[in-house]
């Protein structure tokens, strides 16, 4: 597959404020609703008012001068950019929204491309509320949609609603466990489809194994681990602490989308795109892309490429 490769230097004067270390809040402790007085008493605050620009270079200013922000961030988002306009989806979906950055990032370059809708699904009601404030600051209120909940329970929703019935082109930046799961609850709705090109963040800070492993395995991998298996596959063992239980103060023990197995039917290509966080630590964003869906046992031979950059 093309692939898009980070090879600059991380540009160190654009760097936000560290992660807090282990055992010290990075999120979910006022800075949220402390970045949305910050950005609407900015002093350009007018010349923000319907920019998307503005608004990201204001929460960009926050994150380097006050707090740190697990945002995408300029450089990682730029791969995705780069992948709306080749791809010109007329619907994408990210699931987790945050504060909106990705949502007034993707959500403008979306319109750019001429699509319809960008669906930001984000559990937290006081971050979901956080991006309203922002997109509408954006002047992106038109096609950029947040929906609150857990993010397995809103693609169900919206698919029974009929508001969603294909995802051209899905981000994936949420609980790191439940890009696996809800990855193949799209499949099982036919959401994800032959054309439809996910890209998934932090695949290497903090790591997603179960993920790449998923993405990459070849059909006839995947159709005997569908067989073997009374569940989707579900296993957070793989993760850190930091990461298995990063909801856990607000919404107690995480429950994810184990009734579906997905379609092991469906081919993929994937490949590692290398990059950096906001901070200018490295990391990356798995670029992959449905290629087929294989019907026989002879085809289902075959493996998914997998390359990196």
């Amino acid at each position: 597959m093309p692939q898009h490769t980070q090879t600059d230097d991380f540009d160190q004067t654009k760097a936000y404020q560290p992660q807090e270390e282990e055992g010290t809040a990075f999120f979910d402790d006022g800075r949220e609703i402390d970045l949305l007085h910050f950005v609407y008493s900015h002093p350009s605050i007018e010349e923000i008012r319907g920019s998307p620009q503005g608004v990201l270079k204001a929460i960009d200013e926050y994150g380097r001068t006050k707090k740190y922000l697990m945002n995408v961030g300029d450089d990682k988002g730029r791969i995705v950019t780069d992948l709306i306009a080749d791809r010109k989806p007329q619907v994408m979906v990210e699931l987790g929204g945050y504060i909106g950055y990705s949502a007034v990032l993707f959500g403008d370059a979306v319109r750019k491309a001429g699509g319809k809708r960008y669906f930001s699904l984000e559990r937290n009601p006081e971050f979901a509320a956080v991006i309203m404030s922002l997109v509408e600051l954006a002047g992106l209120s038109e096609i950029v949609k947040v929906v609150v909940g857990s993010s397995a329970d809103s693609i169900k929703r919206l698919h029974a609603e009929k508001r969603l019935e294909h995802i051209d082109l899905m981000f994936l930046d949420h609980y790191k466990p439940a890009y696996t799961t809800d990855l193949k609850l799209c499949e099982h709705l036919r959401l994800v489809t032959p054309g439809s090109v996910l890209a998934a963040d932090n695949v290497i800070k903090p790591g997603n194994p179960p993920y790449l492993e998923y993405v990459r395995s070849s059909v006839a991998k995947k159709r005997h681990q569908y067989t073997a298996a009374k569940t989707n596959g579900v296993d957070t063992g793989g993760f850190g602490d930091r990461w298995k239980n990063q909801y856990q103060k607000r919404e107690g023990e995480e429950k994810l989308s184990t009734e579906v197995k997905g379609n092991p039917h469906l081919l993929y290509d994937s490949g590692l795109v290398h990059s950096f966080e906001p901070t200018g630590v490295p990391d990356g964003i798995e670029i992959t892309r449905c290629v087929g869906e294989v019907d026989d046992e002879q085809d289902g031979m075959a493996s998914s490429k997998t390359q990196s950059s």
